[in-house]
This record gives C-alpha cells, structure tokens and sequence, in this order.
C-alpha cells in the first residue's frame, strides 16, 4: 500500500472506512460524520461494531472485555483509559462490555475478565488477562504488536 494514500480506519462514531495517511492520522476526521478518528480515549463498541474494527482498521486493535460487576476491570477502566492517549492513533484501543455482549465470552473465548486481546490485520496476535497498570498495558501493546 502506498504510505501516502493511507491506510483504513474505522470511525468509532459511525463505523465508516476512511483512509487517512499516517501523516494526518492524529487530527484526521471521518469523512462521514466529520468526528475526529482518535480522540486519545477507548471507544465503547459493541460486537458487531468490533468485528468492524478487527477486520476492517489497518491499525493494530487492543480490547478490553470487560464487565461492571467485575472489581478488577473497573480497577484497570482508569488505566485502560490513560494508555489510550499513549497508544493512538498508532493503535486503536476499544472496550467491550461482556455483560452486555455476552456472546462475545464464546466468540473469543474469554475465561475471566478483565482480558485484552491485541489484533492485527483481523487476526488475534496476542492475549493478557487480569488488570494491569497504565504504563505495563503500553509495553505490553507495543511489545506485542512488534
């Protein structure tokens, strides 16, 4: 792929693919709804919304499934969060609500929560459960996503 012409992301406002050149990738906006692409913070899909992502954005995705009944995800929520502003746009960062999505525990067979699964070019290259502080999330990602 030409670096200039840009590589696909997906909007987490509307689900539209852009393309945006990883020279503008932190201040593109979507085409469609004119949203900015990143904002710095996880975007809160749904599982249809995150198939999206993982087949569709040329980013590496990081997820966080996650529930609100579970002590140690809202611990990481934070952290997750602070992490994101230190990954995008050079990675995407999501989270998936597992209680709301329950068909999401089988589809990627999610044992205990919090779980991030990092995927690239639609498939899963990595997997890490149990919370994690801002700064071990980022080296994880990165040091997966090599």
């Amino acid at each position: 792929m030409n670096a200039a012409a840009g590589a696909h992301r997906v909007c987490p406002h509307c689900g539209q693919v852009n393309r945006a050149p990883d020279s503008r990738a932190g201040g593109a906006r979507c085409g469609a709804c004119r949203n900015p692409l990143f904002s710095g913070d996880p975007s809160a899909v749904d599982l249809a919304r995150l198939e999206r992502f993982v087949s569709r954005d040329q980013r590496p995705v990081l997820v966080d499934f996650w529930a609100s009944w579970c002590a140690p995800c809202r611990m990481m929520a934070p952290q997750f969060a602070s992490a994101a502003s230190e990954l995008e746009p050079a990675m995407r960062l999501l989270k998936l609500d597992t209680e709301a999505n329950p068909d999401a525990g089988a589809r990627f067979g999610i044992r205990g929560i919090p779980t991030m699964i990092l995927f690239d070019h639609g498939r899963e290259i990595a997997r890490q459960s149990g919370a994690m502080s801002t700064g071990d999330i980022v080296a994880w990602a990165r040091r997966a996503a090599r």
